[in-house]
């Protein structure tokens, strides 16, 4: 079929968003891109950061994002499409920001302030939807 890319030339995109998305703040510990089932399609650990994340935590986590996402849009017609969802947690501040049928997972320092996170949101949101997929 023309016109459609290969899920390797996808992949590669979206680690280049995940590279570009973890350079606009060192408060950015991870990013992951995940599917609509939870599928890690890419992600990247800031470097030297520790995850907090056992494997199967993790597996578990994104399911439970995609999951939560999918039940939204079942709202979306009353209240409206979700633009981003932000969660702090004792130890971290996990953002999701949904594209389609993915959505992009970030984890943010603890430290990470709302001014700081504001603007890391922004960035996001620029970035990924300003290129065609």
């Amino acid at each position: 079929m023309a016109g459609l890319e290969s899920s390797s030339e996808q992949t590669i995109k979206y680690r280049e968003d995940c590279r570009n998305i973890l350079a606009l703040s060192p408060k950015i510990r991870y990013v992951g891109v995940i599917n609509r089932f939870g599928r890690t399609l890419a992600g990247q650990l800031r470097k030297g950061v520790v995850p907090l994340f056992k494997t199967e935590e993790a597996r578990n986590e994104f399911f439970i994002e995609a999951i939560r996402g999918q039940l939204r849009k079942n709202f979306e017609a009353s209240i409206g499409k979700t633009d981003y969802t932000f969660t702090e947690n004792e130890k971290v501040k996990i953002l999701t920001i949904a594209k389609e049928e993915t959505f992009y997972y970030v984890t943010l320092d603890k430290e990470a302030s709302n001014e700081e996170i504001s603007i890391i949101i922004e960035s996001i949101k620029n970035l990924i939807y300003s290129k065609k997929r």
